[in-house]
């Protein structure tokens, strides 16, 4: 989906966050250290970097003004307001604070993504294609009749694959909060999916949880 530059100088927090953006299908570069980043921007095109503030080298707030033309996500222990308003106003289009909910990171990283590089138009995997601006869905080449539900259904599983969502999840981005219904209507939906699309090996349930798209 995107090129993505994590700038984090402790190991542990770097290679945590290019496994899980990794899984949900981002390609991720890794430094540590400050002075290494303008280098590699030299070298590689990215579509978004993570930048710690305390970092050797260079620190993030001094590295953002040399940027240009590329998001910036920052990622820092300094959670003062003061220093929440020097990074906004410095130019980085969001702001974490550690410690962090890795799906929020995401969440906030797509977010980011879509205003930069605008909607994702399609998405292709095994013989299966999405297109979300015509909300149709393809297998070998060929349109399978989907119901609107269904179709919110897998578009949200695509969107948060490689994720364990619950039922609940499931239910607010498909059928609402105001939902009263039953549970068991995702898992309904899910069979359809399955039994539709060939997706027995892929949409896999999640014990005593949900569901989650492997891809």
């Amino acid at each position: 989906m995107a090129k993505i530059l994590i700038v984090e100088d402790e190991y542990g927090i770097n290679n945590l966050i290019k496994k899980n953006l990794t899984l949900v299908g981002h390609e991720c570069f890794q430094l540590f250290n400050g002075s290494e980043v303008l280098p590699a921007l030299e070298r590689e095109r990215y579509d978004l970097i993570i930048l710690d503030v305390m970092l050797p080298g260079e620190s993030g707030f001094e590295l953002i003004t040399k940027l240009e033309n590329i998001p910036v996500i920052f990622l820092t222990a300094k959670n003062s307001l003061q220093d929440r308003l020097k990074g906004l106003t410095l130019g980085a289009d969001d702001y974490i604070v550690k410690p962090f909910e890795m799906l929020e990171l995401i969440a906030r990283v797509d977010v980011v993504l879509r205003r930069t590089k605008g909607e994702m138009k399609f998405f292709e995997f095994d013989d299966i294609k999405i297109d979300f601006i015509s909300r149709r869905v393809y297998k070998s080449g060929k349109e399978i009749e989907l119901t609107r539900k269904e179709y919110d259904l897998f578009s949200s599983l695509v969107n948060n694959r490689n994720i364990a969502l619950t039922r609940e999840r499931l239910l607010e981005l498909v059928w609402d909060f105001t939902y009263d219904g039953d549970e068991r209507t995702v898992d309904t939906h899910i069979q359809r999916l399955r039994k539709k699309l060939g997706l027995e090996e892929r949409l896999k349930t999640v014990y005593k949880m949900g569901y989650r798209l492997e891809i």
